[in-house]
């Protein structure tokens, strides 16, 4: 489906069931007598991808340790190419969001069902130097 660095979404780590990217370019504004304001292409603006879907740890899909090595490089402050199965390349990404929500508990209290959303902030391409690395520690 797509990797993160090292870290490859598929059934068995973290399928998402939708992207959404939102892009935006710079145009600032100057304001002018008896005109409206002028405007100046200064170039891009922010780019966010964000991935969501829903997981099954017991029959289908990973879980919690999938979403923990998520974490782990979030916390990291890294920022890592994101690159579709594709082969087309985004660009590099930090992890700026990580939100799960727990549902349908077995009675040791794992979850059977989570839902995550992922949000990814596009960095300067230049900073590859940056790049950050996945452990495999779990």
């Amino acid at each position: 489906m797509m990797s993160l660095g090292m870290f490859v979404f598929e059934l068995i780590t973290l399928p998402f069931q939708e992207m959404q990217q939102d892009i935006g370019w710079r145009f600032p504004t100057a304001s002018r007598i008896g005109k409206r304001p002028a405007r100046q292409f200064l170039g891009p603006d922010d780019e966010t991808i964000t991935l969501s879907g829903v997981l099954f740890p017991e029959e289908l899909t990973g879980g919690e340790r999938e979403l923990a090595l998520v974490r782990a490089m979030a916390d990291e402050g890294k920022a890592y190419p994101l690159i579709a199965g594709t082969g087309d390349i985004y660009g590099v990404f930090v992890i700026e969001a990580l939100k799960v929500t727990r549902q349908l508990f077995y009675v040791d209290g794992s979850a059977r069902r989570l839902e995550f959303t992922l949000s990814l902030k596009r960095e300067d391409d230049e900073q590859v130097d940056q790049l950050g690395q996945v452990y495999a520690a779990f």
